[in-house]
């Protein structure tokens, strides 16, 4: 069990819920525990409820299409079986009437469905028109319980919706075609399908569903499994992908004889639902590894993106780095071209140097990188001409002030002449930068 389970992925959790599963529905197949349990999510409860409603005759929550599946009628591999006639030939005269038979049978059931067609030209039958087929089932089971019983637990749903439920389950359905005016009809309900083993069996491996041709809905679908003789029961089951109708009894047959038949029908037809729950596991598991795949490759395709974008970002912040820098280096230039400019236009401006005399006086300058500057002013020439002379120089810095040695005091650029700012010959002054 582990090493299956294992090999089709099932965690623990999963596993452990297939084996309550398995206990409390009885269901003794695990692949089918394991498909219903993966058909609703690994909801243990919501899957025990579904299987108690299907076996009280509800339809599943799978049952919600309206419309049929298709089903295949192969009149030619369908097992037909009536009261009168053998269950298998013997010898070569045996053998002989059973292709008769068979032939016969073919060529009835061609001939008659081409006259119905035609019929159903000339003629307006108010079965035609299925209005309620929900309402035909209910009114036939409602009809049936009390005069027959006890009876297989019937399908209390549309034609449809038992089909849709016995696809999806990937069980038999066993469709029961009920005709008031056949005279083996009341021998039929009364005996076989009272018979306690006939019951069990119907209960265990299939849906039942029934209804009257006298309804709408009876009348379609005897119409569409080509009933010929009532009590009809067809067993219908997934064979090769298709819904198809693999087996009829026409007529009556006594309880141990459709027991068999029933029986032979499910042993022979068995194999190819097990191959449709092998097929359809197997299209899970694949489902699961390419989602899986797909996931890995969004999760590795998302993980490339995301280091696309922090590179491009990365990118983006050195190249936006570069040009800021770029631009800085842009101004300061630019600045420092307005500097060179704005010197050269006022040493241009400057006052020529006087010669030594009693109204000139020489200072000495000495600037904040250590160099000494001197030059002779008129008195008369004011603090602003100081400044300039200092601003010309090239090492001079772009924002400063003057002061004295001692005692320290500020020279104050302005429109205040070299004497009243209080300088006198051979002075020494200092240029402080402010923004040092």
């Amino acid at each position: 069990m582990d090493l299956e389970d294992n090999a089709l992925g099932l965690t623990q959790e999963q596993t452990d819920k297939m084996l309550q599963f398995q206990d409390l529905t009885g269901i003794e197949d695990m692949s089918i525990c394991r498909d219903v349990l993966q058909r609703h999510q690994w909801d243990l409860e919501v899957a025990i409820q579904e299987q108690l409603n299907m076996r009280e005759g509800r339809p599943s929550v799978f049952a919600t299409e309206a419309r049929a599946p298709p089903v295949v009628h192969d009149h030619i591999a369908q097992q037909v079986f009536t009261d009168d006639a053998p269950e298998s030939p013997g010898g070569v005269r045996g053998l002989l009437r059973y292709v008769v038979n068979l032939v016969v049978s073919v060529c009835y059931s061609t001939i008659s469905s081409v006259l119905n067609l035609l019929l159903s030209f000339v003629r307006n039958d108010e079965r035609r028109l299925v209005t309620d087929p929900l309402g035909d089932v209910m009114s036939f089971i409602n009809s049936y319980s009390p005069r027959f019983s006890p009876h297989p637990v019937f399908y209390q749903g549309t034609y449809a919706q038992a089909l849709n439920d016995a696809k999806n389950e990937l069980k038999f359905l066993i469709v029961y075609l009920h005709s008031e005016s056949a005279t083996e009809t009341q021998n039929f309900c009364r005996t076989t399908l009272a018979d306690p083993d006939v019951i069990q069996f119907i209960n265990t491996h299939a849906l039942f569903w029934g209804c009257s041709i006298d309804s709408s809905e009876g009348w379609r679908v005897a119409q569409s499994v080509g009933g010929r003789r009532y009590p009809l029961l067809c067993v219908v089951c997934v064979r090769d992908h298709r819904m198809t109708v693999v087996a009829r009894n026409e007529g009556t047959a006594a309880p141990q004889q459709l027991l068999q038949r029933l029986q032979r029908i499910v042993e022979e037809n068995e194999p190819h639902l097990t191959a449709a729950r092998a097929d359809r596991v197997e299209r899970e598991v694949t489902a699961r590894l390419r989602a899986a795949q797909d996931e890995a490759y969004e999760e590795s395709l998302k993980a490339d993106q995301e280091k696309e974008r922090r590179r491009a970002a990365d990118r983006e912040a050195r190249d936006q780095l570069q040009r800021d820098h770029e631009h800085k280096q842009m101004l300061e230039e630019q600045h420092r071209q307005e500097i060179i400019a704005s010197r050269a236009s006022i040493a241009a401006s400057l006052p020529s140097e006087p010669l030594a005399g009693k109204d000139a006086v020489a200072l000495l300058i000495r600037l904040p990188g250590g160099e000494r500057l001197t030059r002779r002013f008129l008195l008369a020439h004011t603090t602003q001409n100081l400044y300039d002379f200092v601003f010309s120089h090239p090492q001079s810095p772009e924002e400063f002030e003057i002061t004295t040695n001692f005692p320290k005091r500020t020279i104050v650029r302005g429109t205040t002449n070299l004497q009243d700012a209080g300088l006198k010959d051979r002075d020494v002054l200092f240029v402080n930068d402010t923004n040092a």
